[in-house]
Formats: C-alpha cells, sequence, structure tokens
C-alpha cells in the first residue's frame, strides 16, 4: 500500500464532524496540538510526574504556562491530579486511561519529527535560500 493510498484510508475514517467548527472535540483538539501539549501528555507518558519534574522536563515553558495546561487537560479528562496528604502536600500527575490512549498517538507524531528532523531543517534552509534577496550591488 502507497502512502497516498494510507492517507486516503485514514482520511476515510475521520468523522465528518471534525471539520465542523462546532465539534465539541475542538477545543480539546487546540490544547492537545498546541505549543506545549503534546509534549506535556508525552513526558507524562512514562508515569506521574511531580509539577517541577515536568517543569525542568519540558524546556522552555513557563510555570504559569504548565499550570494553565495541566488544569484544561484535568478538565479534559487526559490527566489525573493526585494529592498526597504530607506536609506540605506534594503533588503529581499522571496521565488517566483516556490520555494514555492519545499519548500513543502523539509519541508517533513526535517520533516522526524526530525522525524527519534533518529533512525538515534542509527543506527551511532551500526555502529560506530561496526566498532571501541577492547581493545588493550598485549601478
Amino acid at each position: 500500500m502507497t502512502v497516498s493510498e494510507q492517507l486516503k484510508d485514514v482520511l476515510a475514517q475521520l468523522p465528518a464532524e471534525a471539520f465542523d467548527k462546532d465539534c465539541p472535540t475542538r477545543p480539546v483538539m487546540a490544547q492537545v496540538t498546541g505549543r506545549w501539549g503534546a509534549l506535556i501528555i508525552a513526558a507524562l507518558a512514562p508515569g506521574p510526574m511531580r509539577f517541577s519534574g515536568l517543569h525542568r522536563h519540558v524546556g522552555g515553558i513557563s510555570q504559569k504556562v504548565l499550570s494553565q495546561y495541566l488544569k484544561s487537560m484535568v478538565r479534559y479528562g487526559l490527566v489525573e491530579r493526585l494529592v498526597e496528604p504530607t506536609v506540605p502536600p506534594q503533588v503529581s500527575y499522571r496521565l488517566t486511561a483516556l490520555g494514555q490512549s492519545l499519548a500513543q498517538q502523539l509519541c508517533a507524531l513526535l517520533s516522526w519529527f524526530s525522525a524527519n528532523t534533518q529533512e525538515l531543517e534542509a527543506a527551511q534552509r532551500r526555502y529560506d535560500a530561496a526566498d532571501s534577496p541577492g547581493p545588493v550591488t550598485s549601478g
């Protein structure tokens, strides 16, 4: 089966409402596929993590943004917030069963990016070289 045949098969399985502007999964999809969502879910795939560990693991994310993402992922049922009754309380996060099923798909996507990094960077260099103006000459 060629890649385009595989793509046709995948597209045929997409529900029609996925493209509807009123689809109830749009906000979840936007959160998960946004700048940090996939990385947070992938970071939690191996098991529970405390907030500070998650913050260190997902490079470049602010504590405020991480907190906002985690709160919405808990709301969507993808992540569970665990509070241990210690002094002070220790909070960790783990994927729910729903989050784990999503993590399988997202980790495959992240693996694709990793496997194609060189090709993506080469395409960017070619585009940038073709788009940049030539040397300025005086007449």
